[in-house]
């Protein structure tokens, strides 16, 4: 069984088969993750890689919804921007084109008044 192979001129033509986070996005994620587990207020995550979007999924608990989604859209990069933070509910509670500056709305999350 052979299978056509496109010309090597023509590869950057053809869109990805799925959507995936680069190795810096996952550092910032990570780092911020990290934080939030030391913290004591998550425990687990996933990361799905779709065709259209790539999802880093955070749980309180394993066996739960999660409690926050931060997704990378690409096709939203001209408009409001490729990452979002979506809520439990559904909610989009940032969008922006700078992972940074879109998951300032966690960290805001993490700072408390100390007792």
């Amino acid at each position: 069984m052979n299978i056509p192979v496109p010309p090597s001129s023509n590869l950057h033509q053809f869109p990805p088969e799925q959507i995936a986070f680069h190795r810096t996005e996952l550092s910032v994620i990570l780092s911020l993750y990290g934080r939030f587990v030391a913290a004591g207020e998550w425990r687990d995550y996933g990361i799905s890689c779709l065709r259209d979007v790539a999802v880093f999924s955070v749980f309180r608990r394993t066996a739960e919804t999660p409690m926050y989604r931060i997704e990378k859209r690409p096709k939203m990069r001209d408009k409001q921007g490729m990452y979002s933070v979506v809520g439990m509910d559904g909610q989009i509670l940032r969008r922006g084109h700078d992972l940074k500056t879109v998951l300032r709305v966690l960290e805001r999350k993490l700072i408390r008044a100390v007792e």
